[in-house]
């Protein structure tokens, strides 16, 4: 399974959030800690938002190098300052080892990014890619199941509803699948955000989906921790979403529950539960 990381809250330097934390998204490229692989080397991303605001479109950077190993992305993320940046690192599940495969994936305004995978993928990857709007289709540069679930969502009308979209994507997939005798075709913990808000799901089709986490209101955590210089740094406003703890923080962290969908916007979030809706 691959890690990922997203933060949203008042621009800061990306060195700050892909290099500093104790165990943070370059750490678990090397020693991830719950489940899947320990070792997330199969290429690596980073889609960010400019401090200020610019045309509203994020840029990204990818490579397919071991994160821990990219000199580029050491020399670019002391200069890269921004209110939003989606970080992932790749633990292939069978597609090649390629740029176009490396997370976050980008259309328009929106980034995407996903741990998990479609069960039996080459089975049912034909089945899915007809399905996509055929205006959207030459987009599409990859081979990975992330980025087919990502254009499933665009059909199905991310930009208008979110979690509706999402809800009938894996729906579509979960049905896809049965059909082809896949009991559970669907792993996944995935981020999309249009620049301004980031939502986030947590679901698999066997319940038993990998862990995902968000931070607690950071003036909360600050008097948890006081003697934590960093956090005097991080705007009112902050929230990480993370595979993984990016340090051991009593009171930091709260676990996304099982089959569910989250609303993040500056401090302010709201969950829901998930429920896939195969469209009709």
């Amino acid at each position: 399974m691959c890690r990922w990381m997203a933060y949203v809250g008042e621009p800061v330097f990306a060195d700050m959030l892909l290099y500093r934390p104790e165990h943070s998204i370059i750490d678990q490229s090397l020693h991830a800690n719950l489940g899947g692989f320990a070792t997330n080397g199969d290429g690596f991303g980073i889609g960010w938002y400019g401090a200020d605001g610019a045309d509203g479109a994020p840029t990204v950077f990818k490579d397919t190098h071991p994160a821990w190993n990219c000199e580029n992305l050491r020399e670019i993320a002391p200069r890269i300052r921004t209110p939003l940046l989606f970080a992932h690192v790749r633990a292939s599940s069978g597609t090649p080892v390629q740029r176009s495969n490396c997370h976050p994936f980008r259309h328009g305004n929106w980034l995407f990014m996903h741990n998990g995978s479609l069960a039996d993928f080459h089975k049912v990857r034909r089945d899915l890619l007809v399905a996509v709007d055929p205006a959207l289709f030459p987009d599409m540069e990859g081979s990975t199941d992330t980025e087919a679930l990502f254009y499933l969502a665009l059909t199905f009308g991310l930009k208008e509803d979110p979690p509706g979209a999402v809800a009938r994507a894996v729906g579509f997939i979960e049905d896809v699948g049965r059909a082809h005798g896949i009991e559970y075709p669907v792993h996944m913990t995935l981020a999309t955000t249009d620049g301004e808000r980031v939502w986030i799901f947590r679901y698999s089709s066997e319940k038993a989906t990998s862990s995902l986490y968000f931070s607690h209101d950071v003036t909360q955590v600050r008097a948890l921790h006081p003697e934590l210089d960093v956090l005097k740094k991080l705007g009112d406003d902050t929230r990480f979403i993370v595979s993984e703890p990016l340090r051991d923080l009593p009171g930091a962290w709260d676990e996304v529950p099982e089959a569910s969908w989250a609303l993040i916007r500056g401090a302010d979030q709201e969950t829901h539960h998930f429920e896939p809706v195969v469209p009709g």
